[in-house]
Protein backbone atom coordinates (compact mmCIF):
# COMPACT_ATOMS: atom_id res chain seq x y z
CA UNK A 1 0.00 0.00 0.00
CA UNK A 2 1.24 3.42 -0.61
CA UNK A 3 2.45 5.17 2.37
CA UNK A 4 0.97 7.64 4.73
CA UNK A 5 1.53 10.99 6.17
CA UNK A 6 2.35 11.14 10.10
CA UNK A 7 -0.95 12.94 10.57
CA UNK A 8 -2.69 9.77 8.95
CA UNK A 9 -3.84 10.94 5.90
CA UNK A 10 -2.23 10.34 2.57
CA UNK A 11 -0.13 12.94 0.59
CA UNK A 12 -1.11 12.12 -3.04
CA UNK A 13 -4.33 9.45 -3.71
CA UNK A 14 -2.98 6.45 -4.79
CA UNK A 15 -3.46 4.70 -8.28
CA UNK A 16 -5.26 1.86 -9.42
CA UNK A 17 -5.90 -1.05 -11.28
CA UNK A 18 -8.70 -3.57 -11.01
CA UNK A 19 -8.70 -6.34 -12.64
CA UNK A 20 -12.78 -7.69 -13.64
CA UNK A 21 -15.48 -5.10 -14.78
CA UNK A 22 -18.49 -6.49 -12.71
CA UNK A 23 -20.50 -5.23 -10.72
CA UNK A 24 -17.99 -5.51 -7.63
CA UNK A 25 -14.70 -4.34 -9.74
CA UNK A 26 -17.57 -0.76 -11.21
CA UNK A 27 -19.27 0.23 -8.09
CA UNK A 28 -15.20 -0.44 -6.31
CA UNK A 29 -13.49 1.93 -9.37
CA UNK A 30 -16.25 4.27 -8.95
CA UNK A 31 -15.95 4.87 -5.30
CA UNK A 32 -12.07 5.18 -5.85
CA UNK A 33 -12.91 7.59 -8.43
CA UNK A 34 -15.30 9.49 -5.81
CA UNK A 35 -12.01 10.00 -3.56
CA UNK A 36 -9.95 11.36 -5.83
CA UNK A 37 -7.94 7.87 -6.88
CA UNK A 38 -6.95 7.23 -10.35
CA UNK A 39 -8.78 4.70 -11.70
CA UNK A 40 -8.44 1.89 -14.91
CA UNK A 41 -10.27 -1.36 -14.63
CA UNK A 42 -9.44 -4.19 -16.94
CA UNK A 43 -12.47 -6.25 -18.04
CA UNK A 44 -11.24 -9.16 -20.76
CA UNK A 45 -14.83 -9.60 -22.15
CA UNK A 46 -17.46 -7.27 -21.83
CA UNK A 47 -18.01 -5.11 -18.32
CA UNK A 48 -21.20 -6.46 -16.58
CA UNK A 49 -21.42 -10.00 -18.61
CA UNK A 50 -19.98 -12.15 -16.79
CA UNK A 51 -21.26 -13.70 -13.40
CA UNK A 52 -22.94 -10.01 -12.83
CA UNK A 53 -25.55 -10.26 -15.77
CA UNK A 54 -26.31 -14.16 -15.24
CA UNK A 55 -27.69 -13.14 -11.45
CA UNK A 56 -31.06 -12.45 -10.51
CA UNK A 57 -30.28 -9.47 -8.51
CA UNK A 58 -32.56 -10.81 -5.36
CA UNK A 59 -30.79 -8.46 -2.06
CA UNK A 60 -31.83 -11.62 -0.05
CA UNK A 61 -29.83 -10.94 3.49
CA UNK A 62 -32.31 -12.15 5.51
CA UNK A 63 -33.71 -15.48 3.32
CA UNK A 64 -30.15 -17.11 2.91
CA UNK A 65 -28.56 -16.30 6.27
CA UNK A 66 -27.56 -20.04 7.17
CA UNK A 67 -26.13 -20.93 10.68
CA UNK A 68 -22.17 -20.41 10.73
CA UNK A 69 -22.86 -17.74 8.26
CA UNK A 70 -23.69 -14.81 10.90
CA UNK A 71 -20.69 -12.17 10.09
CA UNK A 72 -22.14 -13.07 6.58
CA UNK A 73 -25.43 -11.96 7.73
CA UNK A 74 -24.21 -9.03 9.46
CA UNK A 75 -22.35 -7.85 6.33
CA UNK A 76 -24.94 -8.64 4.20
CA UNK A 77 -27.66 -6.63 6.27
CA UNK A 78 -25.18 -3.72 6.54
CA UNK A 79 -25.27 -3.95 3.10
CA UNK A 80 -29.19 -4.09 2.57
CA UNK A 81 -29.11 -0.77 4.78
CA UNK A 82 -26.98 0.84 2.50
CA UNK A 83 -28.77 -0.12 -1.12
CA UNK A 84 -31.44 2.70 -0.61
CA UNK A 85 -29.14 5.37 -0.71
CA UNK A 86 -26.50 3.84 -3.62
CA UNK A 87 -29.52 3.23 -5.77
CA UNK A 88 -30.46 6.73 -5.56
CA UNK A 89 -26.99 8.26 -5.91
CA UNK A 90 -26.56 5.93 -9.10
CA UNK A 91 -29.46 6.37 -10.70
CA UNK A 92 -28.39 10.20 -10.69
CA UNK A 93 -25.18 9.46 -11.47
CA UNK A 94 -25.65 7.58 -14.21
CA UNK A 95 -29.17 9.33 -15.24
CA UNK A 96 -30.70 5.64 -16.06
CA UNK A 97 -33.19 3.68 -13.75
CA UNK A 98 -31.20 0.04 -12.11
CA UNK A 99 -34.77 -1.43 -11.44
CA UNK A 100 -34.46 -1.17 -7.20
CA UNK A 101 -37.63 -2.96 -6.24
CA UNK A 102 -38.13 -2.74 -2.29
CA UNK A 103 -41.97 -4.99 -2.37
CA UNK A 104 -40.31 -7.75 -0.41
CA UNK A 105 -40.00 -11.28 -0.50
CA UNK A 106 -42.32 -14.60 0.24
CA UNK A 107 -40.67 -17.93 1.19
CA UNK A 108 -43.25 -20.30 0.76
CA UNK A 109 -43.59 -23.80 2.24
CA UNK A 110 -46.20 -26.15 0.03
CA UNK A 111 -45.93 -29.05 3.00
CA UNK A 112 -46.11 -29.52 6.74
CA UNK A 113 -42.82 -30.44 6.57
CA UNK A 114 -41.36 -28.07 4.19
CA UNK A 115 -43.42 -25.17 6.79
CA UNK A 116 -42.03 -26.53 9.95
CA UNK A 117 -38.01 -26.22 8.10
CA UNK A 118 -38.92 -22.94 7.34
CA UNK A 119 -40.10 -22.47 10.70
CA UNK A 120 -36.63 -23.38 12.32
CA UNK A 121 -35.16 -21.31 9.88
CA UNK A 122 -36.63 -17.82 10.25
CA UNK A 123 -36.04 -18.55 13.91
CA UNK A 124 -32.51 -18.72 13.52
CA UNK A 125 -32.47 -15.93 11.12
CA UNK A 126 -34.57 -13.84 13.70
CA UNK A 127 -32.42 -14.88 16.86
CA UNK A 128 -29.24 -12.88 14.59
CA UNK A 129 -31.50 -9.97 13.75
CA UNK A 130 -33.84 -10.90 10.80
CA UNK A 131 -37.11 -9.61 10.43
CA UNK A 132 -39.97 -11.89 9.13
CA UNK A 133 -43.76 -11.96 9.11
CA UNK A 134 -45.12 -15.42 9.10
CA UNK A 135 -48.20 -16.17 7.20
CA UNK A 136 -50.68 -18.70 6.53
CA UNK A 137 -51.22 -19.99 3.31
CA UNK A 138 -54.82 -18.14 3.02
CA UNK A 139 -52.37 -14.48 3.84
CA UNK A 140 -49.71 -15.18 1.50
CA UNK A 141 -52.35 -15.78 -1.18
CA UNK A 142 -53.98 -12.70 -0.29
CA UNK A 143 -50.39 -11.05 -1.52
CA UNK A 144 -50.11 -12.92 -4.21
CA UNK A 145 -53.07 -14.68 -5.63
CA UNK A 146 -51.41 -16.50 -7.91
CA UNK A 147 -49.95 -19.06 -5.81
CA UNK A 148 -50.84 -22.45 -6.09
CA UNK A 149 -54.18 -22.94 -3.79
CA UNK A 150 -51.95 -26.31 -1.41
CA UNK A 151 -49.72 -23.33 -0.38
CA UNK A 152 -49.31 -23.84 3.50
CA UNK A 153 -47.74 -21.33 4.93
CA UNK A 154 -45.11 -18.29 4.26
CA UNK A 155 -42.63 -15.99 5.42
CA UNK A 156 -42.72 -12.90 4.39
CA UNK A 157 -39.34 -10.61 4.82
CA UNK A 158 -39.52 -7.10 4.13
CA UNK A 159 -36.18 -6.01 3.73
CA UNK A 160 -35.09 -8.14 1.26
CA UNK A 161 -35.32 -6.36 -1.79
CA UNK A 162 -34.01 -6.73 -5.30
CA UNK A 163 -32.32 -4.34 -8.19
CA UNK A 164 -32.32 -5.74 -12.32
CA UNK A 165 -28.73 -6.72 -12.30
CA UNK A 166 -28.98 -6.60 -16.14
CA UNK A 167 -29.45 -2.29 -15.51
CA UNK A 168 -27.26 -2.55 -12.71
CA UNK A 169 -24.16 -3.13 -14.75
CA UNK A 170 -23.82 -0.90 -17.76
CA UNK A 171 -25.27 2.37 -15.14
CA UNK A 172 -22.37 1.30 -13.15
CA UNK A 173 -19.56 1.80 -15.99
CA UNK A 174 -21.80 4.96 -17.26
CA UNK A 175 -21.35 6.27 -13.29
CA UNK A 176 -17.76 5.06 -13.43
CA UNK A 177 -17.06 6.87 -16.97
CA UNK A 178 -18.39 10.25 -16.12
CA UNK A 179 -16.46 10.24 -12.65
CA UNK A 180 -13.11 9.84 -14.84
CA UNK A 181 -12.21 6.63 -14.79
CA UNK A 182 -10.84 4.82 -17.60
CA UNK A 183 -12.24 1.13 -18.58
CA UNK A 184 -10.22 -1.29 -20.88
CA UNK A 185 -12.53 -4.09 -22.53
CA UNK A 186 -11.59 -7.37 -24.39
CA UNK A 187 -8.22 -7.56 -23.56
CA UNK A 188 -7.17 -9.94 -20.25
CA UNK A 189 -4.68 -8.15 -18.21
CA UNK A 190 -1.58 -10.05 -16.29
CA UNK A 191 -0.04 -8.82 -13.30
CA UNK A 192 3.43 -7.82 -13.01
CA UNK A 193 5.47 -8.27 -9.79
CA UNK A 194 9.02 -6.60 -9.08
CA UNK A 195 11.00 -7.53 -5.67
CA UNK A 196 7.78 -9.35 -4.22
CA UNK A 197 5.29 -6.47 -4.86
CA UNK A 198 2.53 -6.52 -7.62
CA UNK A 199 3.63 -3.19 -9.37
CA UNK A 200 1.09 -3.20 -12.09
CA UNK A 201 -0.81 -4.67 -15.26
CA UNK A 202 -0.07 -5.22 -18.62
CA UNK A 203 -2.39 -6.28 -21.46
CA UNK A 204 -0.98 -7.42 -25.08
CA UNK A 205 -1.10 -3.38 -26.04
CA UNK A 206 0.04 -1.53 -22.61
CA UNK A 207 1.72 -1.28 -19.38
CA UNK A 208 0.63 0.46 -16.46
CA UNK A 209 1.78 0.76 -13.38
CA UNK A 210 -0.17 1.67 -10.45
CA UNK A 211 0.42 1.89 -6.57
CA UNK A 212 -2.37 -0.96 -5.99
CA UNK A 213 -4.22 -3.60 -7.85
CA UNK A 214 -7.27 -5.25 -7.25
CA UNK A 215 -8.73 -8.56 -7.99
CA UNK A 216 -12.20 -8.29 -8.59
CA UNK A 217 -12.28 -11.58 -11.21
CA UNK A 218 -15.10 -13.14 -9.45
CA UNK A 219 -14.95 -17.23 -10.62
CA UNK A 220 -12.15 -16.35 -12.69
CA UNK A 221 -10.27 -14.59 -9.78
CA UNK A 222 -7.58 -17.56 -9.69
CA UNK A 223 -7.05 -17.94 -13.46
CA UNK A 224 -5.77 -14.29 -13.95
CA UNK A 225 -2.22 -14.56 -15.82
CA UNK A 226 0.52 -13.38 -13.35
CA UNK A 227 -1.08 -14.41 -10.10
CA UNK A 228 1.25 -15.73 -7.60
CA UNK A 229 0.42 -19.23 -6.12
CA UNK A 230 0.49 -17.84 -2.48
CA UNK A 231 -1.85 -15.20 -3.17
CA UNK A 232 -4.34 -17.02 -5.05
CA UNK A 233 -7.82 -16.96 -3.62
CA UNK A 234 -9.29 -20.60 -3.42
CA UNK A 235 -12.00 -19.79 -5.80
CA UNK A 236 -14.21 -22.05 -7.67
CA UNK A 237 -17.01 -21.34 -9.97
CA UNK A 238 -20.50 -23.18 -9.17
CA UNK A 239 -22.29 -23.35 -12.11
CA UNK A 240 -26.27 -22.33 -12.20
CA UNK A 241 -29.07 -22.76 -14.88
CA UNK A 242 -31.76 -19.90 -15.29
CA UNK A 243 -34.28 -19.02 -17.18
CA UNK A 244 -36.83 -15.95 -18.31
CA UNK A 245 -40.50 -16.54 -18.84
CA UNK A 246 -42.73 -13.54 -20.18
CA UNK A 247 -45.46 -12.33 -18.50
CA UNK A 248 -48.72 -10.96 -20.05
CA UNK A 249 -47.99 -6.99 -20.41
CA UNK A 250 -49.20 -5.22 -17.27
CA UNK A 251 -50.36 -8.21 -15.48
CA UNK A 252 -47.61 -9.78 -13.90
CA UNK A 253 -48.15 -13.29 -12.28
CA UNK A 254 -46.62 -12.29 -9.01
CA UNK A 255 -45.05 -9.08 -7.54
CA UNK A 256 -43.08 -9.83 -4.82
CA UNK A 257 -40.15 -12.07 -5.44
CA UNK A 258 -41.51 -15.57 -4.20
CA UNK A 259 -38.87 -18.52 -3.30
CA UNK A 260 -40.48 -22.38 -3.85
CA UNK A 261 -39.53 -25.24 -2.23
CA UNK A 262 -36.19 -25.41 -5.25
CA UNK A 263 -36.40 -22.08 -7.04
CA UNK A 264 -36.83 -18.68 -6.65
CA UNK A 265 -39.43 -15.99 -9.26
CA UNK A 266 -38.11 -12.74 -9.77
CA UNK A 267 -40.83 -10.51 -11.40
CA UNK A 268 -39.11 -7.92 -13.33
CA UNK A 269 -40.88 -4.24 -14.30
CA UNK A 270 -39.82 -4.90 -18.15
CA UNK A 271 -42.51 -7.89 -17.53
CA UNK A 272 -40.06 -11.00 -17.86
CA UNK A 273 -39.92 -13.50 -14.66
CA UNK A 274 -36.62 -15.43 -13.65
CA UNK A 275 -36.53 -18.34 -12.80
CA UNK A 276 -33.75 -19.64 -10.92
CA UNK A 277 -31.21 -21.49 -10.00
CA UNK A 278 -29.09 -24.57 -10.10
CA UNK A 279 -26.47 -25.05 -7.64
CA UNK A 280 -23.64 -27.37 -9.75
CA UNK A 281 -19.96 -28.50 -9.06
CA UNK A 282 -19.48 -28.75 -12.91
CA UNK A 283 -16.75 -26.24 -13.56
CA UNK A 284 -17.05 -23.51 -16.30
CA UNK A 285 -19.82 -26.08 -18.14
CA UNK A 286 -21.98 -23.50 -20.68
CA UNK A 287 -24.47 -26.46 -21.40
CA UNK A 288 -27.93 -26.08 -20.29
CA UNK A 289 -29.48 -29.25 -19.43
CA UNK A 290 -32.89 -30.55 -19.96
CA UNK A 291 -32.72 -31.93 -16.08
CA UNK A 292 -31.86 -28.60 -15.10
CA UNK A 293 -34.54 -26.45 -16.89
CA UNK A 294 -36.76 -29.65 -15.86
CA UNK A 295 -36.63 -29.13 -12.63
CA UNK A 296 -36.88 -25.16 -12.48
CA UNK A 297 -39.54 -25.51 -14.24
CA UNK A 298 -41.36 -28.04 -12.44
CA UNK A 299 -40.82 -26.43 -8.83
CA UNK A 300 -41.85 -22.95 -10.53
CA UNK A 301 -45.48 -24.32 -11.59
CA UNK A 302 -46.11 -26.24 -8.42
CA UNK A 303 -45.19 -22.57 -6.93
CA UNK A 304 -47.15 -20.56 -9.57
CA UNK A 305 -49.37 -22.52 -11.79
CA UNK A 306 -50.15 -19.67 -13.98
CA UNK A 307 -46.53 -19.93 -15.57
CA UNK A 308 -47.67 -22.64 -17.71
CA UNK A 309 -48.76 -21.21 -21.15
CA UNK A 310 -45.98 -18.47 -20.49
CA UNK A 311 -43.19 -17.88 -23.27
CA UNK A 312 -40.19 -19.05 -22.54
CA UNK A 313 -37.73 -15.78 -23.18
CA UNK A 314 -34.39 -16.96 -22.56
CA UNK A 315 -32.36 -19.41 -20.86
CA UNK A 316 -28.68 -19.49 -20.06
CA UNK A 317 -25.79 -20.48 -17.47
CA UNK A 318 -23.80 -18.58 -15.02
CA UNK A 319 -20.88 -19.08 -12.81
CA UNK A 320 -20.82 -18.18 -9.06
CA UNK A 321 -17.40 -17.39 -7.08
CA UNK A 322 -17.51 -19.85 -4.44
CA UNK A 323 -15.05 -19.99 -1.49
CA UNK A 324 -14.32 -22.88 0.86
CA UNK A 325 -17.18 -20.86 3.28
CA UNK A 326 -19.68 -19.49 0.53
CA UNK A 327 -18.41 -16.23 2.13
CA UNK A 328 -16.37 -13.52 0.11
CA UNK A 329 -12.57 -12.41 0.22
CA UNK A 330 -11.88 -8.91 0.94
CA UNK A 331 -8.63 -7.21 1.65
CA UNK A 332 -5.01 -7.46 1.02
CA UNK A 333 -3.38 -10.41 -0.07
CA UNK A 334 -0.89 -11.80 0.90
CA UNK A 335 1.54 -10.24 -1.41
CA UNK A 336 2.18 -6.28 -1.24
CA UNK A 337 0.47 -4.00 -3.25
CA UNK A 338 -3.04 -6.49 -3.97
CA UNK A 339 -6.42 -6.21 -2.70
CA UNK A 340 -8.55 -8.71 -2.85
CA UNK A 341 -12.65 -8.47 -3.30
CA UNK A 342 -13.92 -11.72 -4.81
CA UNK A 343 -15.71 -14.73 -3.50
CA UNK A 344 -19.54 -13.32 -3.28
CA UNK A 345 -21.17 -16.41 -4.46
CA UNK A 346 -24.87 -15.61 -4.16
CA UNK A 347 -24.58 -12.26 -3.40
CA UNK A 348 -22.79 -10.34 -5.54
CA UNK A 349 -24.88 -8.08 -6.13
CA UNK A 350 -26.39 -7.93 -2.51
CA UNK A 351 -22.66 -7.10 -0.76
CA UNK A 352 -21.85 -4.36 -3.93
CA UNK A 353 -22.70 -1.43 -2.00
CA UNK A 354 -20.77 -2.41 1.02
CA UNK A 355 -17.73 -4.13 -0.72
CA UNK A 356 -17.10 -1.33 -2.81
CA UNK A 357 -17.12 0.94 0.87
CA UNK A 358 -14.99 -1.38 2.18
CA UNK A 359 -12.33 -1.67 -0.28
CA UNK A 360 -12.29 2.05 -1.55
CA UNK A 361 -11.58 3.16 1.71
CA UNK A 362 -8.88 0.32 2.65
CA UNK A 363 -7.21 1.64 -0.72
CA UNK A 364 -7.49 5.45 0.34
CA UNK A 365 -6.93 5.70 4.12
CA UNK A 366 -4.34 2.03 4.24
CA UNK A 367 -6.64 0.93 7.55
CA UNK A 368 -9.56 -2.09 7.46
CA UNK A 369 -12.80 -1.39 8.58
CA UNK A 370 -13.61 -3.79 11.73
CA UNK A 371 -16.37 -5.17 9.45
CA UNK A 372 -13.92 -6.41 7.09
CA UNK A 373 -12.11 -9.02 9.82
CA UNK A 374 -13.81 -11.85 9.05
CA UNK A 375 -13.69 -11.92 5.38
CA UNK A 376 -9.77 -12.18 4.99
CA UNK A 377 -7.76 -15.20 3.00
CA UNK A 378 -5.75 -15.55 6.10
CA UNK A 379 -8.79 -17.48 7.42
CA UNK A 380 -8.42 -20.56 5.09
CA UNK A 381 -4.66 -21.02 6.89
CA UNK A 382 -4.31 -24.62 8.36
CA UNK A 383 -5.44 -24.34 11.82
CA UNK A 384 -8.23 -21.65 11.23
CA UNK A 385 -12.03 -22.21 10.09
Amino acid sequence: MPSASHSGTRVSRPTVAIIGGGVIGLSIGWRLRQAGCPVTIYERGQPGRGASWAAAGMLAAGIEAEPTEEPLFALGRWSQSLWPGFASELEEAAGRSIGYDATGTLVCAFTRDQAAKLQRGIEFQSRIGGVFDWLTGRAAREKEPGLAPNLVAAAFSPHDHQVDNRLLGPALAIAFDRAGGHLVHSLEATLDIEAGRVTGVHTEESRHKVDVTVLAAGPWSRLVPGLPKEAAPPIRPLKGQMLALTMPAGAPLIRHVVWGANCYLVPRGDGRLIVGATTEEKGFDETITAGGVLGLLDDAWRTLPGIEELPIQEMWTGFRPGSPDDMPILGPAPIDGLVLATGHHRNGILLTPATAELIADYIVTGRADPRMAAFGLDRFESGRT
